[in-house]
């Protein structure tokens, strides 16, 4: 059976190639990130992630969202796997939510084990290598040719490659039109509940499996592990999480690690905290699985304290205008993306935490919530009308400018479902009242923006001692052009309208 499962696994068979992918959802991704010094980003590694969106019988559907680490090959196995477990007859409208909470438990159970069964050849394989590596030792001169012990070394890393990694793992099913949660590690899962008046209700479900969490910490403490410790390190075997699928090295050998050799059991698990049943039948929202990536992006950008209420804004001005559940959720992705990139070039306070981003995954699963009638991006939903922006290199003493590109969407522009009037109202707005890197941040969802740079990513800086005084009112000169978007906007918009409370200084 192990040598079956690994070579499926090899092969680019799935054992769900069967199953209907379910098309009441969307997925977006991304690749993860390094940035260079002049804003430039490259992969350090080829995406890791995995998802599945699958529709089974008797109304039963399966999402998951897997954020992989060393190699894709746990990610890729669990969300194969994982939908075997469960949509092929294991499930049906009959079961209590005490047997969906077991039968989801015990499948996971069962990707872990089946998971080691395709990797115990090499494991045993990589061990009785080891025996036959002899370390180096000058004053002994019978053993083993070093030609010898290099083809061993060189064995045993393509071993330790095909062996080591892992993955943590969001899973949503619904049956019966009923939620449930199983959650092993760091992915999130938010449900965005939406009332009558447009408002919109966020709940995280569950909390992440990581160093920092008391419950956690007190199973481990439980085992004999010093949780003092473990909240200091912040990881443990180079991941935050205290929950995870494969990873053989905390798995079988946390005896040899430091931080775990206390422990009286096996401290780093695969079982998961399942939440639910929640009665989807009033609901009206959307549910959404994201990977780790996606998350740590948003908080290193923004901070953490707002991430959910301004992914789920930015979900719900997508979905306003967008008809494509995949568009959306790959608009939304990008948008995170890009906003990592713009605080990084941007020099700011919080620039320093993001200099890279992991493989981003975002899945999302809307509950009786329309999509627009019109497909609407972000460079068809309205006019784009150009500002000017002064652009300082700190390697130069040249000034440019560049382009900030304002999407001001068309009358009548639906948002979050419902009809609203003109993005802006009337009145004359203050140039300098908002700074081009608070639009750049805006999680409104009647505005998007967008920018583009060259140099060293200097833009938005502040100017220093060359920033303009204040003059005898307190004021100081404009630092963006309005200009030219008052003059476009205005020849667009005068169509027998009175000027009177019209855009631009008055």
């Amino acid at each position: 059976m192990a040598a079956q499962r690994r070579n499926l696994i090899q092969s680019h068979q799935s054992w769900t190639d069967d199953l209907p992918l379910c098309q009441m959802c969307g997925v977006g991704t991304a690749p993860n990130c390094v940035y260079g010094p002049d804003g430039k980003g490259t992969e350090s590694h080829p995406n890791e992630d995995g998802h599945l969106r699958f529709r089974g019988e008797d109304g039963c559907f399966l999402y998951g969202v897997f954020n992989g680490y060393d190699g894709s090959r746990v990610a890729s196995f669990a969300s194969q796997c994982l939908t075997a477990e469960l949509l092929l007859g294991q499930l049906n409208s009959s079961h209590a939510d005490n047997d969906v909470r077991r039968i989801l438990t015990q499948a996971f159970d069962v990707v872990e084990k089946s998971y080691f069964e395709t990797i115990d050849d090499a494991l045993a394989e990589k061990a009785h290598l080891s025996n036959f590596l002899v370390p180096h030792n000058e004053n002994v001169s019978y053993h083993h040719p070093s030609s010898q012990n290099q083809k061993v070394q060189e064995r045993l890393k393509a071993l330790e490659q095909e062996v080591s990694g892992g993955a943590t793992a969001v899973v949503a099913l619904i049956l019966n039109n009923k939620l449930y949660i199983a959650n092993v590690g760091t992915n999130r899962a938010l449900l965005c509940k939406s009332s009558s008046d447009g408002q919109n209700q966020v709940l995280q479900i569950g909390r992440p499996h990581s160093t920092d969490n008391e419950d956690e910490l007190q199973r481990l403490a439980a085992l004999g592990v010093d949780s003092a410790r473990v909240r200091q390190a912040g990881q443990i075997g180079g991941q935050s999480s205290t929950r995870r699928l494969g990873d053989y090295r905390v798995k079988f050998n946390y005896n040899e690690i430091d931080l775990l050799s206390a422990a009286k059991t096996r401290p780093v698990i695969a079982e998961p905290e399942i939440h639910g049943s929640q009665a989807l039948d009033s609901v009206t929202g959307f549910l959404l699985l994201m990977s780790e990536g996606l998350i740590n992006a948003l908080e290193s950008a923004h901070g953490p304290e707002q991430a959910n209420q301004e992914i789920v804004a930015m979900v719900a001005a997508e979905l306003a205008q967008q008809n494509s559940l995949e568009a959306v959720a790959q608009s939304v992705v990008e948008r995170v993306k890009r906003l990592h990139h713009d605080v990084y070039v941007s020099g700011r306070q919080r620039a320093t935490y993001c200099s890279r981003h992991e493989d981003m995954t975002l899945l999302i699963r809307t509950l009786n919530y329309p999509l627009a009638d019109g497909a609407l991006t972000p460079t068809q939903g309205g006019r784009i009308y150009p500002v000017s922006v002064p652009y300082s290199n700190s390697q130069s003493t040249s000034k440019t400018s560049v382009t900030l590109s304002l999407v001001m969407p068309s009358q009548g522009t639906l948002t979050n479902g419902t009809n609203t009037a003109s993005t802006l109202e009337e009145g004359t707005p203050t140039p300098g009242s908002q700074s081009p890197t608070a639009t750049l941040q805006s999680t409104n969802t009647q505005t998007q923006s967008s920018s583009s740079s060259s140099g060293d990513g200097s833009l938005f800086r502040q100017r220093g001692s060359q920033a303009a005084q204040p003059d005898e009112t307190g004021r100081v000169p404009p630092y963006v052009d309005f200009s030219q978007f008052y003059r476009l906007w205005g020849t667009d918009h005068s169509d027998g309208q009175s000027t009177q409370g019209g855009l631009g200084p008055q």
